[in-house]
């Protein structure tokens, strides 16, 4: 009699899923401290959001959506949060947020990764795929950055160099 074992290879673990999105957001960080202090907060193109207001979505979401997963949450989106005056205000709070997912992340288990979430009682996905689109999120976000930065003249961090 044969019988065959099937082997699960698992192609990311947890923590490379954090260190990826961390270098996303250490990346990020270098798009906002690229900013001069005034176009960050008054700087647009074509109607959209500033760059500290994008980056303020950022922060608004990342560290209160893996908090609500972690207590099964599921309250809206506050989209009236964290408003800086400085950019070294932006600079601190973002650092902050770095600590809030860091914090909350290490408590998904592996399981959790897989269960479906409704994220802020809208969006109904597994935890991974919720925390992808965090990933995503501001990926999107931050092209917006580097479009900015270029129309004023300023050359942004090279997008590979995440750490």
């Amino acid at each position: 009699m044969t019988t065959t074992a099937t082997i699960t290879k698992q192609f990311m673990t947890s923590d490379q899923l954090l260190e990826h999105w961390q270098g996303h957001r250490n990346l990020t960080r270098r798009v906002i401290e690229a900013f001069p202090e005034k176009e960050l907060f008054e700087f647009s193109i074509g109607g959209m959001r500033t760059f500290a207001k994008l980056a303020c979505e950022l922060i608004g979401i990342a560290g209160p959506a893996l908090k609500g997963i972690i207590d099964r949450n599921m309250d809206d989106y506050n989209e009236e949060g964290f408003k800086p005056e400085t950019k070294a205000d932006l600079l601190k709070k973002w650092d902050e947020e770095t600590e809030v997912i860091n914090h909350y992340f290490a408590q998904i288990s592996e399981e959790r990764f897989q269960e479906t979430f409704n994220l802020f009682g809208q969006y109904e996905f597994p935890v991974y795929q919720n925390i992808l689109y965090f990933v995503d999120n501001e990926v999107h976000h931050r092209g917006q950055g580097y479009v900015y930065l270029r129309a004023l003249g300023i050359e942004p961090p090279f997008f590979w160099e995440r750490f």
